[in-house]
């Protein structure tokens, strides 16, 4: 079974690309994780739809999700809310509307998250409930990873803090089960 994964944040050194790097580590068989990159992504606009289509990086990345068993997204928050660079990747992969349900219908979704302040992305994964909801995913809501104080928690090896790293793996596990319960590549 396949998850793909990908971060909100772009930058090279992600603390929430780090977070994920962590994530693919922990995931049990059956399950196993494909980090993707959002970075390609142009800017959405429907002119380009229309005049072009959807870009080859975008269908690429719908055609890996849509056959895919689950998606994992780290999201960083950003004025107490999503990354504009991921609401954006998501909103491509939702065009046109009619693939909606072939790419996000019944798919297990969960968010996990870490910041350099105090707020842990509380505010940016539920943030993120009502664009699942409207694509007619399935968030997984059995756990939550919503990490703050970023820089104490990683080094140049990537996530050493042992209750951070306790926390994350109670959650992978937890998804990875949510994920195999699911089967939604068995439901097609």
């Amino acid at each position: 079974m396949l998850v793909i994964a990908f971060s909100g944040s772009l930058r090279r050194g992600s603390y929430n690309t780090q977070l994920l790097r962590a994530a693919e580590t922990m995931f049990p068989p059956p399950v196993s994780v494909e980090i993707v990159s959002i970075r390609e992504i142009p800017l959405l606009d429907d002119d380009v739809l229309t005049e072009h289509g959807v870009p080859d990086v975008v269908r690429q990345l719908k055609e890996k999700i849509a056959v895919a068993d689950g998606l994992l997204l780290a999201t960083p928050e950003y004025n107490n809310s999503l990354p504009g660079v991921a609401k954006n990747a998501i909103d491509w992969l939702s065009r046109p509307f009619a693939d909606i349900p072939r790419v996000f219908g019944g798919l297990p979704v969960a968010t996990i998250g870490v910041t350099p302040g105090r707020g842990g992305t509380i505010l940016s994964q539920a943030a993120w409930l009502p664009v699942w909801w409207a694509l007619g995913a399935q968030p997984w809501l059995g756990g939550r990873v919503q990490l703050s104080n970023a820089a104490q928690l990683f080094d140049e090896n990537g996530l050493h803090d042992g209750a951070a790293r306790t926390r994350l793996e109670r959650f992978v596990q937890g998804f990875a089960e949510f994920v195999v319960a699911t089967n939604r590549s068995g439901a097609r």
